[in-house]
């Protein structure tokens, strides 16, 4: 007759059925658990995308308040050194070093005032004539063009001035260099002025860089950056396949 102890000892062990079944329930609980991970983690980059939105729509708006008007956005600087919308926009909330947007910017890509005698940007120069930062700068995510481009196969960083700067959004991607960076945010100033109040894509053929044939905006005013090679992906172009493969 088996002892009672030898018994215990022997139905403590589990059979291959039942290990297989547990098993196959914590694969089925993976496989629904994980299409639930994902779409909270795009629902959060989401989220953070639109705080980041905001949060340039506020500092714009204090931009205004405090020049009465908008950044520009042309393609061109007045020396017609490119210097693109983005460009414009990182400058108008950041300043070009980050110290904040100077009174006296003109919107030149070698941050020089209008009449071509002071460096407005040296790093010695009196800071009481800065407004800004307007936006916080360890969220403001802005990254010169050489450090998103320079060293990737392609174009490079194409007409622009390599410290250029401009704003990343949140859903970044590995590059050549190893860092992780979001796609330009592209600012297009509109014209309220009566004369542009629509977008008529049929004129975008004959628009120049500073003539936006009458339409609300200029569609060139960032089309020198959508020039230049996606970040990672060699000589490739900004499509909407990629664009949208990025926003995955």
């Amino acid at each position: 007759m088996k002892t009672i102890a030898t018994q215990s000892k022997r139905r403590a062990a589990f059979t291959i059925v039942e290990l297989l079944t547990v098993m196959s329930i914590i694969v089925i609980l993976i496989g629904l658990l994980v299409p639930a991970l994902n779409k909270v983690k795009v629902f959060a980059k989401k989220v953070k995308q639109s705080a980041q939105f905001h949060s340039m729509e506020a500092a714009i708006e204090l931009f205004n308040n405090e020049f009465d008007g908008y950044p520009e956005s042309g393609a061109l600087d007045s020396t017609n050194t490119s210097y693109c919308g983005a460009m414009k926009l990182c400058e108008a909330m950041m300043g070009q070093d980050m110290l904040g947007f100077h009174s006296n910017s003109v919107f030149r890509a070698d941050g020089r005032d209008a009449m071509d005698t002071m460096d407005l940007y040296n790093p010695t120069a009196d800071l009481t004539a800065r407004k800004g930062p307007y936006l916080p700068p360890e969220g403001a995510d802005a990254v010169e063009v050489q450090e998103i481009w320079a060293g990737t196969t392609g174009t490079g960083t194409g007409p622009f001035l390599p410290r250029s700067r401009v704003l990343c959004d949140v859903y970044t991607r590995k590059i050549d260099s190893g860092r992780k960076v979001g796609m330009p945010v592209l600012y297009y100033r509109a014209d309220t002025t009566g004369r542009g109040k629509w977008h008529d894509s049929s004129a975008a053929a004959s628009m120049t860089p500073t003539d936006s044939q009458g339409n609300i905006y200029n569609y060139l005013d960032n089309q020198d950056l959508l020039d230049l090679s996606m970040p990672g992906a060699g000589p490739a172009k900004w499509s909407k396949e990629a664009v949208r493969e990025h926003h995955q």
